[in-house]
């Protein structure tokens, strides 16, 4: 029976060649992506920006409603195509998107290489990414071995297609599919499938490519269900981060203990953050995360 941590993490991750968090503060946060260096809203950041003026191409001007909306506008020139970013040995394209978003999640890093260790010596471990947007985490994941990639959104997927091309793991064993995240997961049970690690980031409400509706305090439930149903004794991880909601990294937990019961391991819980630049960084944090390994397999 897999063991519940009786104490919250903080999984922090710092900046690197392509990517740093600059300074925060005043509900706002000033990025630097490769060269470009962009403002967008952050709640979070209650406390005083460090920096006395922020120089950036470009900012996020949120919308008037709470559920998002809002509009980029710039000061110096910025590629509306994207331009690309790396991270380890992958490549892919960063742009400024509708939805305040620069393409990828750099607070995900510190992700990416816990799951890679959690897969380390396990040759062609399967993998699964639901809602996998635009691929990165997909692609970290599949140097261990075949990667599922599910996401609704057309566009993303087409886009994570390009990012394995650009970084030249096009002929990896990646399936890449545009589908509901809930429907494939409870098809892939009656197949009788199993992975070896498993990467959920379902959105607070989403849609899926035939107008499926997904509401994530209805839907989660049954679909960490159906995601227990396809590890086993032998899996090494499950990762399950959910961004923007009113919601305990504590409930995350206390869900996936009901419902991987079966599985041996350990369960832990807590917040995502990333690290500002320079000595003594304050952490700012983005999100709530759960995650289930197996430690009889990766120690």
């Amino acid at each position: 029976m897999a063991q519940l941590a009786s104490q919250p993490l903080i999984l922090a991750g710092d900046g690197w060649e392509d990517y740093a968090l600059l300074d925060s503060g005043n509900g706002r946060k000033l990025e630097r992506y490769g060269s470009y260096r962009f403002i967008r809203p952050e709640p979070q950041a209650m406390w005083q920006p460090k920096l006395p003026d922020w120089d950036a191409h470009g900012e996020f001007v949120p919308g008037s409603d709470e559920d998002g909306g809002g509009r980029w506008s710039f000061s110096k020139p910025v590629p509306q195509e994207g331009w690309p970013l790396g991270w380890r040995d992958v490549r892919f394209t960063a742009q400024c998107t509708p939805f305040r978003h620069l393409g990828f999640f750099p607070d995900m890093a510190p992700v990416w290489d816990w799951m890679r260790e959690r897969l380390a010596g396990r040759p062609d471990a399967a993998t699964l990414n639901l809602f996998g947007y635009t691929g990165v985490g997909s692609l970290a994941l599949s140097q261990a071995g075949p990667v599922t990639h599910v996401d609704a959104s057309k566009k993303s997927v087409a886009q994570a297609r390009e990012n394995a091309a650009l970084s030249g793991m096009e002929e990896r064993p990646i399936r890449w599919l545009v589908d509901d995240a809930a429907k494939f997961a409870a098809r892939e049970v009656r197949r009788g499938k199993r992975y070896d690690g498993i990467i959920l980031d379902p959105p607070k409400f989403g849609r899926g490519p035939n107008g499926e509706i997904w509401r994530l305090e209805e839907g989660l439930p049954g679909l960490i269900a159906d995601c227990s149903r396809l590890l086993d004794q032998d899996s090494r991880f499950l990762f399950l981060t959910v961004y923007a909601v009113r919601m305990s990294s504590l409930a995350l937990a206390g869900l996936l203990a009901e419902m991987l019961a079966a599985l041996p391991g350990r369960i832990e819980y807590g917040e995502l953050a990333v690290r500002e630049d320079g000595p003594a960084g304050r952490l700012l944090p983005t999100a709530i995360f759960a995650r289930w390994s197996n430690a009889t397999e990766a120690g």
